[in-house]
């Protein structure tokens, strides 16, 4: 099979001639860029300055000389956008953790005196800065920037600042990259539109806008779905007809080049429980998903992309009856969680993209051998009569070591 058909295979609960592999192929599936540059040393693949492909979480670009020898099978175009909201574009160089990487030009940082660094909304050192990494830190943190809530004054316009139509320009870089995938490789391509995502901590603060109103802590904003639940349902109703607009618009550019979409990055999980009960989920969510998820099924052939951490067993079934197709990370390290289980309850209704190994434990701080057996056996019960697609447990950390990727990769490779 070509890498495409693959995915498709795996896609439609068939099984593939190998278990499919992804590395960067999202946002949420990717690596940050300092095990990126690791790793392609320890192969010997060219010695260069790697792209942040995304910036908040410090993600590296996977160039296809990496991907081919590891045999990855999905990619996407690097998002036209940061959730900084600067473009991608122009490249620079940048130090970072001693690794010289390449950055987009807006990508315009500060040191404050504890050695921390601030990001800025746009690259606009004029305003607030919208995000900070802690010194020695990996990734950016959002800081909150919320002012006084006046509930009598309310306006669900502030919440919507971010979410507009989609410009000529950026839907002519979608169209383009998509295409040049499409034609020059035999890869799956993931597509990720954004503005799909109802109430993604990461987004609410709005790390992109200099100078956001609304509800933007996160504190406030999990209080609001139990208490101003009439402001919440107007969001989400607003944020949707936009949405759809968008989609629309997306579909025309790339068609049914893609094989799927990421919808929602949105964690309904800790690692105990899910923090949302399953009726409210039902009520304040599953609607609205169920409105995006129906017209992607109608009018394209994607499949649609669900990314939750946590401890989320219970929301499962409701995660299929809004219509998503796909589920990740598959936290596999948190309470009732297990890969047995889920495979046999779920297996033949939505396909598990993730759970091949624990990011938080074996993988970072495990040995080798303890890499390669959970990955061994993750394959095993993931991948029976396929609907899984093989990719760590949410995003590869940037100090992971080396040795425990390759452990990783090769175990893929045999035993794909």
């Amino acid at each position: 099979m070509t890498s495409r058909e693959r995915i498709i295979a795996a896609l439609n609960h068939q099984t593939p001639d190998k278990v499919p592999l992804d590395l960067g192929g999202t946002s949420i599936t990717g690596m940050g860029v300092n095990a990126v540059i690791k790793l392609r040393e320890s192969l010997g693949l060219e010695k260069k300055a790697i792209k942040v492909r995304e910036p908040y979480q410090m993600l590296g670009a996977i160039d296809y000389d990496l991907i081919e020898m590891l045999g990855v099978d999905v990619v996407s175009p690097i998002d036209y956008k940061s959730m900084f909201s600067f473009t991608q574009e122009q490249w620079k160089p940048f130090q970072f953790h001693n690794d010289d990487v390449l950055v987009a030009k807006d990508f315009n940082t500060e040191f404050n005196k504890d050695g921390s660094l601030y990001m800025y909304p746009k690259g606009n050192k004029n305003v607030r800065p919208s995000a900070i990494m802690p010194n020695d830190g990996w990734y950016f943190d959002t800081i909150i920037r919320q002012y006084a809530i006046d509930d009598d004054n309310l306006n669900v316009e502030d919440n919507l600042e971010e979410f507009s139509i989609k410009t000529d320009e950026e839907l002519k870089y979608w169209q383009t990259e998509i295409n040049n995938i499409y034609k020059n490789t035999d890869k799956a391509i993931v597509g990720n539109l954004g503005g799909t995502a109802l109430g993604d901590i990461a987004l609410v603060p709005a790390p992109g806008l200099e100078d956001p109103k609304g509800i933007r802590d996160i504190e406030e904003w999990y209080i609001s779905t139990a208490i101003r639940q009439d402001y919440i349902k107007e969001l989400f109703e607003r944020q949707i007809e936009i949405a759809l607009k968008n989609l629309k618009l997306y579909y025309e550019a790339a068609g049914n080049k893609i094989q799927a979409i990421v919808v929602c990055g949105t964690d309904f999980g800790t690692q105990n429980s899910p923090f949302i009960s399953t009726d409210m989920f039902n009520t304040l969510y599953l609607p609205y998903y169920k409105k995006i998820n129906n017209w992607i099924h109608e009018n394209t052939e994607w499949k649609t992309f669900k990314h939750s951490c946590g401890s989320i067993y219970p929301l499962i079934p409701s995660f299929i009856e809004a219509g998503f197709d796909i589920l990740n990370p598959v936290q596999i390290s948190a309470n009732n969680m297990d890969s047995k289980k889920l495979k046999k309850e779920f297996g033949e209704k939505i396909v598990f993209w993730g759970g091949g190994v624990n990011t938080q434990k074996e993988l970072p701080f495990g040995t080798e051998d303890e890499v390669r057996e959970q990955v061994k056996k993750q394959i095993k019960i993931l991948g029976e009569d396929g609907g899984f697609v093989f990719n760590p447990v949410h995003n590869v950390q940037g100090n992971t070591p080396v040795e425990n990727l390759i452990s990783m990769y090769q175990t893929v490779k045999e035993y794909r």
